[in-house]
């Protein structure tokens, strides 16, 4: 497939976190479209595994959506962060808590046809406990879940965050059995 030509860029604003541009592009049969385009630095997402059958979910308010979300940790990469410096960062001022091993399975796009936005996957096992320091603002709420539970509550619709929906289907898909060695077994 041929890409689309970028003619002009024009960025309309810049915020904290975001840029917003306005672009000119001409498609492989010659057509000029423009597209608006919410450029963002990137993110990481972190499924925390307690044991073979414990996940930490947080408890987040989102005053854009006017709700309180069950999502995963999860943290906007900072200029010239690497993603996994970012997911221990993010794990440990969320949740507390330190993991001494970490699986990566890659990126997703969150909204492609408008948003540059690449979220990096991350699974973070062997945890350590310790104080949580969110952000100014942050009302996060740290809640372990037996991840049938979980499982359960995406079955049920209950989780309307779309990276804790996919966080939680792949750890359950193609790694629990995977990285579950026997010293995690489920506590009593």
């Amino acid at each position: 497939m041929t890409p689309e030509t970028v003619v002009d860029r024009q960025l309309v604003y810049t915020g904290r976190k975001i840029q917003v541009a306005v672009e000119e592009i001409t498609t492989p049969e010659g057509r000029s479209v423009r597209r608006d385009v919410v450029i963002h630095p990137g993110a990481v997402v972190i499924l925390p595994i307690i044991d073979a059958c414990h996940v930490v979910l947080l408890r987040n308010y989102r005053f854009i959506v006017q709700e309180t979300l069950w999502e995963v940790p999860a943290g906007t990469l900072e200029a010239g962060e690497e993603p996994q410096a970012a997911a221990i960062r993010e794990l440990a001022e969320e949740t507390g808590y330190r993991a001494a091993r970490w699986r990566y399975h890659g990126f997703v796009y969150a909204s492609p046809g408008v948003l540059t936005e690449k979220m990096h996957l991350f699974f973070a096992l062997d945890l350590t406990p310790g104080p949580a320091q969110p952000e100014a603002g942050e009302h996060l709420q740290a809640v372990t879940l037996p991840l049938t539970q979980a499982l359960d509550m995406v079955r049920r619709g209950e989780i309307h965050d779309a990276k804790t929906v996919a966080a939680l289907l792949l750890w359950d898909r193609f790694y629990a059995t995977e990285l579950t060695p026997s010293n995690l077994t489920a506590r009593a």
